[in-house]
């Protein structure tokens, strides 16, 4: 359904690339029917005053004896006007024959449904369609400025196809000339499941599903019992959300916590018209982010420094050791695959990564690059239909710069042959990212929006954000907003400026509530019942508890009750869990033996 808003809209369309009967066709009634035959209609309504006013004169003449042939000229006049009526008629045919023509080229173009009335898409007018359609392309005819359109063999590609009759295909040029227009032209996905890779912002991302849902009231397919993640680093299975044995949601619209892809579990939980989208990240800068952030577990625990685990980390390297699949090919991991690969057979590893590939291209709809995250908002904005201010952002779950470091040229050529799965899937991504650039959007297109995206998020943190930035976490005075934080890594949160109130301070809380604290409302929002019942059974089980000293840093001791259970959570158990994930019947366990495993494991309830 087209908005309101293009209601007194008009349209024009070329045909371009036709068959050559069609182009030959088009063309005569464009540019030889209608002017010849207007001009020629022109001509001959000018010259009959003339012709019968030059034969008044001769009869004239003839009744005064000046012309002695009257009778001659009387069958010439009549010839004359037979002339005339004869070519009239013609001019009339022929204007008749191409109004018929443009009636049945009409008649094969689509139409719009605008309330309940249909628009033909050939009309003159003003604004910029694109048709899934090799011969069909809508022009603007704007007088402010002309549109940059992509070529006709532009106008599809692989994750997004768009077919005539539905809503995708009035979706890409149009925010071209205004980006704003597009989301009044389709109608928004609600239907979304996003695979939460680690390390590669999908923190950020979440809050933007979670902003985005918990404004419209969509159901969330939250985690089994209150966990921040679906039972990660398990296959995921249908009962691990909640809601789903109980009967109690009829409908879910989003999954987006952490998770180990599944697909046929994921569909029975999820609609049929589910959008399916995920985000990788350089391996290299990921390996580093990963080796700081967990550190404790078993592959990293010994090794002094990342070169020193490149050099020497496969003599410590125990597949079956929990948490270790952190250390290899965690993006392969996270997609469902065994990441763990022989370097020393390179057909092997080609073979598996093509594998890999073609079934990640089948199952999503879309993957983005987070070092393109502003580029990758504008595509994900256009393939949702969604706004702009649906999508803007500030970082979460973020490392101050103080907790990276830079590597060397040999570092990383060590990390892309330790990590050769997700090195290869990256540089896949990574040119299908382009491409899906240059075919929906443009080069040109794409600086605008991200340039209005960035302005807009600049906007956003002068009125929410208090010196306008990210602070360290121990600056952090708000201690519903204070982030998690695990191992090496300091994670940055942010304060809000102060005399908020109302909407502006719910949304700008919104936007920098760290993951772990949005999916507890979350949770207590969808299923309020069980979350006062598991709220009375942990003070019934702190009360039990004895007492006894114990130390803890002012930082935990500002963090609120829940983040602060599940970091003692982590730091006592990295060495306990199943001994390997990769074992698919583990998802027959029943939910209640999963969350005693997991419950022990250090990466449970990691952003």
């Amino acid at each position: 359904m087209l908005s309101e808003k293009l209601l007194n809209v008009q349209f024009t369309i070329k045909i371009q690339r036709t068959l050559p009967t069609e182009q030959r066709d088009w063309v005569r009634l464009r540019s030889s029917h209608t002017p010849v035959v207007e001009e020629e209609v022109r001509s001959q309504e000018e010259g009959a005053p003339k012709q019968r006013a030059k034969g008044n004169q001769k009869a004239a003449e003839h009744q005064h004896g000046i012309d002695e042939t009257g009778v001659e000229r009387r069958v010439q006049e009549h010839h004359q006007h037979l002339q005339l009526s004869n070519t009239v008629n013609k001019v009339k045919y022929s204007r008749k024959e191409a109004r018929g023509k443009v009636s049945a080229v009409k008649a094969t173009l689509p139409k719009v449904t605008l309330g309940n009335d249909k628009l033909h898409l050939g009309v003159p007018g003003s604004v910029v369609l694109q048709l899934g359609h090799p011969a069909i392309r809508a022009v603007s005819t704007l007088p402010h400025k002309p549109p940059q359109l992509p070529s006709t063999n532009q106008l599809k590609s692989r994750n997004s196809p768009a077919t005539l009759g539905t809503n995708s295909v009035v979706e890409g040029v149009i925010s071209d000339l205004n980006p704003e227009v597009a989301t009044a032209t389709c109608r928004p996905k609600n239907h979304i499941v996003f695979l939460k890779t680690h390390k590669t912002a999908s923190s950020t991302i979440l809050n933007i599903l979670y902003r985005y849902g918990d404004s419209r009231n969509l159901t969330f397919a939250l985690p089994l019992n209150k966990h921040s993640q679906l039972f990660y680093p398990f296959f995921f299975a249908s009962h691990f959300v909640e809601g789903v044995r109980s009967r109690s949601v009829k409908e879910f619209h989003i999954m987006c916590n952490h998770m180990r892809f599944r697909p046929p579990e994921v569909r029975k939980v999820m609609p049929k018209d589910t959008f399916y989208f995920s985000i990788l990240k350089n391996p290299v800068a990921m390996m580093e982010s990963i080796f700081t952030y967990y550190k404790s577990i078993p592959a990293f625990h010994k090794a002094h420094s990342l070169d020193d685990f490149l050099d020497n980390g496969w003599r410590d390297y125990n597949t079956s050791l929990p948490n270790n699949h952190y250390a290899r090919n965690i993006l392969t991991f996270d997609f469902g695959f065994d990441n763990n690969v022989a370097t020393e057979t390179p057909g092997d590893l080609e073979t598996r990564a093509a594998t890999a590939i073609g079934a990640i291209e089948q199952d999503f709809h879309l993957i983005l690059i987070s070092e393109y995250f502003d580029e990758s908002m504008i595509l994900l904005k256009r393939a949702l239909c969604w706004s702009l201010d649906d999508v803007v952002s500030f970082k979460l779950n973020s490392r101050s710069e103080r907790a990276r470091h830079m590597l060397s040229p040999h570092t990383a050529d060590k990390i892309r042959a330790w990590n050769g799965l997700d090195w290869r899937l990256y540089l896949h991504f990574n040119a299908t990212f382009w491409r899906h650039v240059d075919t929906t959007v443009g080069r040109e297109a794409m600086r605008r929006e991200v340039t209005r995206l960035q302005e807009r998020r600049a906007e956003l943190a002068k009125t929410c954000l208090k010196d306008g930035g990210a602070v360290d976490p121990s600056q952090v005075k708000d201690a519903g907003l204070k982030p998690f934080q695990y191992g090496a890594a300091i994670i940055q949160g942010y304060n809000l400026n102060p005399g908020l109130y109302g909407p502006t301070k719910t949304r700008c809380q919104n936007l920098v509530t760290p993951e772990l604290q949005y999916t507890d409302t979350l949770y207590t929002k969808q299923f309020p019942e069980l979350a006062a019942r598991q709220r009375q059974a942990a003070k019934l089980a702190a009360s039990q508890r004895q007492p006894g000293p114990a130390k803890v840093s002012p930082n935990k001791a500002a963090m609120p009750g829940p983040v602060r259970v599940r970091e003692a959570r982590h730091s006592r158990t990295a060495r306990s869990g199943p001994r390997n994930p990769n074992a698919q019947n583990q998802n027959d366990l029943p939910p209640s033996a999963l969350s005693k495993i997991t419950a022990a494991r250090s990466d449970r309830n990691m952003p």
